[in-house]
């Protein structure tokens, strides 16, 4: 039973990253925690017999007009849903002078509810999960105590990538899903920009591939293969480094991953447009029909000449394993398009086995000058799920939404307007609560 005095908050999805965010917010005294979602099931696993959560079947494309309620009935709402959603519940906590979190981008039409939110009095806390979340958090961390020591950056680089742990890299493509497979194949059309040495590169979405570089951390055996996180330039402002000559954010993948995924973009398998006539089709018959060629012995000869497919590292193998050119497994629709084709075979072949451990790594890169010298200065966070427990990635998105919305409702962070986690008053008490469960950089610095 729930108490009139008790703080009142609504979780819009019961995704993959949701456990630990609830468990953390079930566990606060005088919270009660009410979980809307289309699956009633996934709410109710959540929330076991805990007799401060509360599940109830919502469908925010089904019943849009239902949000004003929920949101109105609670003190705070966090969004998990698809980023498309977030302004419709920021538009509705406005209008009932509720507030929000959410672990997303903020997007131009959630940055021009800024006003707004000010003149209702609440915050909408965007960017509180680990990338972004986490990533701007430690990284103004560094660089607040750099100014504060009377130097400046010069050049930052940033990077983070959810992969498995080193055990678990059991497949040939070193990779599997722990958040929305779609979601990580659309992130793989985005453009990206960034500033190199004084000068902005601009990659088109269909070239993102094509720019990677390795990186080494002191912490794991292997390196990874880097390559750049949408627009950087705008952090030139949010992290207050207008002056520096490289900023760059950038994703870590497993080595081999960018030429894959490369061929797996030209040979048509992300796009979006859906396919008809697929009834009766094998993936084969899919990759033929994509490629241009007959569904003979000779398909993946010919798809690797068509494409430049490289020998190694050995992509059609990986394709092969993935079940891209099975000639008796039917597609799973008769109409579909490529990218969710993929996705569901995504969804059947890289997932984890239980007990198996994801992992987080993040690492930045500062340079910063100072009167008297320069500092070289590296932070770096490697993070592992939990055998038969939480992953790494739902902690590291979870946990940060969780302790931001604790400190909003005890009134520890009193701003309105929307924001992201770039301020002292948000980062310290968040960073020093998660490294209090586990979730620690490791900074290290060198002097010339």
């Amino acid at each position: 039973m729930t108490s009139d005095n008790d703080k009142q908050i609504l979780l819009l999805g019961a995704g993959l990253v949701t456990r630990p965010l609830v468990n953390y917010l079930l566990d606060v005294p005088g919270f009660s925690l009410t979980i809307a979602t289309r699956t009633l099931a996934k709410a109710h696993a959540l929330i076991g017999d805990r007799p401060n959560g509360l599940a109830v079947q919502f469908d925010i494309e089904e019943n849009p007009d239902g949000l004003n309620e929920l949101v109105a009935k609670h003190d705070l709402a966090i969004s998990l849903l698809p980023a498309m959603h977030h302004p419709a519940v920021a538009k509705a906590a406005i209008r009932h002078k509720k507030l929000m979190v959410t672990t997303s981008y903020v997007s131009d039409e959630m940055k021009e509810l800024d006003q707004a939110a000010k003149d209702a009095g609440i915050i909408i806390l965007n960017e509180i999960g680990v990338d972004p979340g986490i990533d701007h958090m430690s990284a103004m961390r560094v660089i607040h105590d750099v100014e504060a020591r009377g130097g400046k950056i010069t050049s930052f680089r940033s990077y983070c990538g959810g992969l498995p742990a080193p055990e678990a890299k059991t497949t040939p493509w070193g990779y599997k899903f722990s958040w929305s497979p779609r979601g990580v194949v659309l992130a793989a059309k985005n453009s990206a920009k960034y500033l190199e040495d004084g000068k902005i590169v601009e990659i088109p979405g269909e070239n993102l591939f094509d720019y990677f570089h390795h990186v080494k951390l002191e912490e794991l055996e292997d390196g990874f293969e880097a390559y750049a996180n949408r627009d950087s330039m705008p952090y030139q402002d949010v992290y207050g480094l207008t002056d520096v000559g490289t900023m760059y954010r950038g994703t870590f993948r497993n080595l081999g991953h960018c030429v894959t995924w490369k061929k797996l973009s030209e040979a048509g398998l992300f796009d979006i447009e859906v396919l008809s006539g697929l009834d009766r089709m094998t993936y084969r018959d899919l990759m033929a029909k994509l490629g241009g060629f007959p569904n003979d012995g000779n398909l993946e000869t010919a798809i690797s000449a068509k494409f430049n497919i490289p020998a190694d590292p050995p992509v059609i193998g990986k394709w092969t394993w993935l079940g891209l050119f099975d000639n008796e497994k039917p597609l799973p629709a008769a109409e579909m398009s490529p990218l969710d084709i993929l996705v569901a075979i995504f969804l059947e072949k890289l997932q984890y086995e239980p007990g198996e451990r994801d992992m987080i790594a993040m690492h930045h890169k500062f340079e910063a000058e100072f009167p008297d010298r320069t500092e070289k200065i590296t932070s770096t966070l490697v993070d592992f799920g939990i055998p038969y427990g939480d992953t790494s990635m739902a902690r590291t998105v979870g946990l940060p939404a969780a302790v931001a919305t604790r400190m909003i409702l005890h009134g520890e962070i009193k701003l309105t307007g929307v924001h992201i986690p770039v301020l002292p008053e948000i980062y310290n008490p968040i960073l020093d609560e998660l490294e209090g469960l586990g979730i620690k950089f490791t900074e290290r610095s060198v002097t010339g």
